[in-house]
C-alpha cells in the first residue's frame, strides 16, 4: 500500500468517526428535550398539587375527551431510518372508580420522517401508522396520573416502506399531569414510551419516546 492509499484510508476513517459523533450528538439533543419536558411535568405537577390539588381533583368527574398533537423521537433500530415523528390523537376517558381510575380509548396518526441516505443522498419513505389503543389511567395523587395502553398499529404505507406486515401489536406506558383550566377544561400533558412489534420478518421492535399535549374537556 502506497502513501496516497494510506492517506485516503485515514481520511475516510476520520470522516466516518466524525459522522458517528454527529449522529450521537443529535440523538442526545432530542432525548434531552424529552427529558426536559418530563422534568417540567414533574415540577409543575408538584407545584399544582401543593396549591390547588383539592379544588382541581373535585372538578374532574364524568367522561373526559381530549384531542391534541403527538411528537416523538425514535430509538433503537427505528432511529436508524427515521429522525422523529409527529401526529395527533383523540382519547376518551371513562370513569370506573371514584374519579381516580379510568378506562381509556385512544386513536391517532403518526408520521415518522425518514432520514436521507448519506451515501446515495436519497430520502427514504416516511412511515405512517394509525395506532388504536385501550387501557387504564389512574390518578394516585391530585391530577398526576399513570397510564398504560395496548392495542394495534396499522401501517398505511406498507408497500412504500417495504413492510411485510400491515398490523403490529403496540403497548405504551405513560405518565402525565392534567392541568385544570377552569370548569371542566384541562390541559393534558403526558410522556410515554411506545413500542410496536416488528413490521418486517426477522426485524426488531419499533420504539420511540413520545410527548402528547392535549386539550381535554369533561362531558
Amino acid at each position: 500500500m502506497n502513501y496516497a492509499t494510506r492517506f485516503t484510508g485515514n481520511n475516510l476513517m476520520k470522516n466516518i468517526s466524525t459522522l458517528i459523533i454527529i449522529i450521537k450528538m443529535k440523538t442526545s439533543i432530542k432525548l434531552s428535550v424529552l427529558i426536559l419536558a418530563l422534568s417540567s411535568i414533574f415540577t409543575l405537577s408538584t407545584k399544582a398539587q401543593t396549591s390547588t390539588a383539592p379544588a382541581s381533583a373535585a372538578t374532574r368527574s364524568g367522561v373526559i375527551l381530549s384531542v391534541g398533537p403527538d411528537g416523538g423521537v425514535p430509538v433503537g433500530s427505528l432511529h436508524n431510518s427515521y429522525n422523529w415523528n409527529l401526529g395527533g390523537s383523540l382519547q376518551a376517558d371513562f370513569p370506573i372508580y371514584n374519579n381516580q381510575l379510568y378506562v381509556t380509548v385512544n386513536a391517532g396518526f403518526d408520521n415518522f420522517f425518514a432520514k436521507t441516505n448519506d451515501v446515495t443522498g436519497l430520502k427514504g419513505s416516511d412511515l405512517q401508522l394509525i395506532p388504536v389503543k385501550a387501557g387504564l389511567k389512574f390518578y394516585p395523587v391530585g391530577n398526576f396520573y399513570i397510564q398504560g395502553e395496548a392495542g394495534a398499529s396499522f401501517v398505511t404505507d406498507k408497500n412504500k416502506v417495504g413492510a411485510d406486515k400491515s398490523t403490529a401489536f403496540v403497548y405504551a406506558p405513560q405518565i402525565g399531569y392534567q392541568f385544570p383550566l377552569g370548569g371542566k377544561n384541562y390541559l393534558d400533558a403526558g410522556v410515554r414510551f411506545e413500542s410496536n412489534t416488528k413490521f418486517v420478518d426477522n426485524g426488531s421492535n419499533n420504539n420511540f419516546f413520545g410527548l402528547r399535549v392535549a386539550y381535554a374537556f369533561g362531558l
